[in-house]
């Protein structure tokens, strides 16, 4: 299972359930890296996409209240189930892609974070866990620092070396 997301320098994720900044490399390396796959979402996740639809050319998998159902998704209302519905699947396809809530619980679970560094702040209402200094992660891999639409960023990879 694997985390992918990007974040600002203070470590957030999002404001008014949307993305900080528009990343066009950081927007192409999310569709090709998982393209094929397996996407796993909160519902508001969702609900933040063009017309609450799900991802193209993947397999959705939401997490959401009981009732609810989605055209086009798998819908599973509990952490238990989600990590029930994950085991169908092989673990380098199956990504986290939000939200916060989401990653939270499901962080101990996966095994690396695939996560765009953007050296600005973005003024956030949400945060993932500072893996700089998160004692079950580490740092494996990162690119240098490149422009994306008028931002610095970087392609990082953290591996989970506490695995649930």
């Amino acid at each position: 299972m694997i985390a992918i997301l990007h974040a600002d320098r203070e470590w957030g994720i999002g404001k008014k359930n949307d993305l900080m900044f528009s990343l066009p490399k950081d927007m192409k390396f999310f569709r090709e890296t998982t393209t094929g796959k397996v996407v796993c979402m909160g519902y508001n996740t969702l609900l933040s996409f063009p017309n609450s639809k799900p991802l193209k050319n993947r397999t959705n998998i939401v997490l959401c209240e009981d009732g609810i159902s989605v055209d086009g998704c798998i819908c599973v209302h509990s952490i238990d189930e989600l990590l029930t519905e994950a085991k169908k699947y092989p673990k380098d396809d199956f990504f986290i892609i939000g939200g916060a809530s989401v990653y939270r619980a499901m962080l101990p679970y996966c095994d690396k974070v695939m996560l765009t560094k953007v050296d600005a702040v973005g003024g956030a209402e949400v945060f993932f866990p500072n893996l700089d200094e998160h004692p079950d992660f580490e740092l494996v891999s990162a690119t240098e620092w490149e422009e994306d639409n008028g931002y610095k960023i970087s392609f990082t990879t953290y591996k989970n070396i506490r695995l649930k």
